[in-house]
């Protein structure tokens, strides 16, 4: 079994004439909920966005499943599910599920979308049009059509934003259903609570990581009581000795 779901070395991405991401190296264990934690700005979607291979402007090695980001050979195996919700408003449930089978060739696409539709507890809306759901429930649409392709790992950026901590609470065991099933998870969020439910955290900053850790370790090492104030500890540390995350920028400037 492959160690690493993920392997990135040296990444780097240029936008507007500036590195963004600067020499960033990061690995993501197979068969794992890995959380990609950090403020708005600090380059989460930026290193989403090259890890599936859509992000432009990108120097340095990204591989995933062993091959290079963005290889046709990926297309089914890496599910990606953005921010936005990318499904269509004014099309039913099955129909987006449909046509998202068809763009990634699933050869038994009924079955596909019934599948996802069971994983995603989206049981009796099969027919309801996207745009007439509730927040969370267009959230489990957009989580299904990441899983129509049943691919071995799942990239998503903040799926849980603006949801209530009811609905935050019930992606999250979703999420934890679909690692025990052997896939791999690489989820983004600005929530720092939702950290306890990873199995590795990966924290960023300003466009670099800050730290590799896990949820036990991070709170031993800094003595906080919680992953908010373990990461706030982290970026104090890094200011008292003069120090950043790599990157040339402030997360002012949204390197996301």
């Amino acid at each position: 079994m492959r160690k690493n779901a993920v392997e990135i070395r040296d990444l780097r991405v240029v936008r507007g004439g500036r590195p963004v991401v600067d020499g960033l190296g990061l690995t993501v264990p197979a068969g794992s909920v890995v959380g990609l934690l950090g403020p708005s700005g600090s380059g989460k979607t930026t290193l989403m966005r090259s890890i599936v291979g859509v992000q432009d402007k990108v120097t340095g090695t990204v591989e995933v499943l062993g091959a290079p980001a963005g290889s046709p050979s990926l297309r089914r195996r890496v599910g990606y599910m953005t921010q936005d919700a990318s499904v269509y408003t004014d099309l039913t449930v099955v129909q987006n599920l449909r046509y998202f089978a068809a763009l990634a060739g699933v050869p038994a696409p009924a079955r596909a979308v019934a599948a996802a539709v069971a994983t995603v507890d989206l049981g009796g809306h099969e027919k309801q049009r996207v745009g007439t759901l509730s927040g969370g429930e267009r959230s489990r649409v957009s989580l299904a059509a990441a899983l129509v392709g049943d691919p071995e790992l799942l990239v998503l950026d903040e799926p849980t934003v603006g949801l209530d901590p009811v609905l935050r609470r019930d992606l999250w065991s979703v999420f934890r259903r679909l690692a025990a099933d052997g896939r791999t998870l690489l989820v983004s969020s600005h929530v720092m609570d939702e950290a306890t439910q990873c199995d590795r955290l990966l924290l960023l900053r300003a466009g670099g990581l800050v730290a590799d850790t896990t949820p036990d370790d991070l709170l031993a090492s800094t003595g906080a009581p919680d992953a908010e104030r373990a990461f706030l500890t982290l970026i104090d540390r890094f200011a008292e000795r003069g120090a950043a995350p790599a990157g040339r920028h402030t997360a002012e400037e949204d390197p996301r």
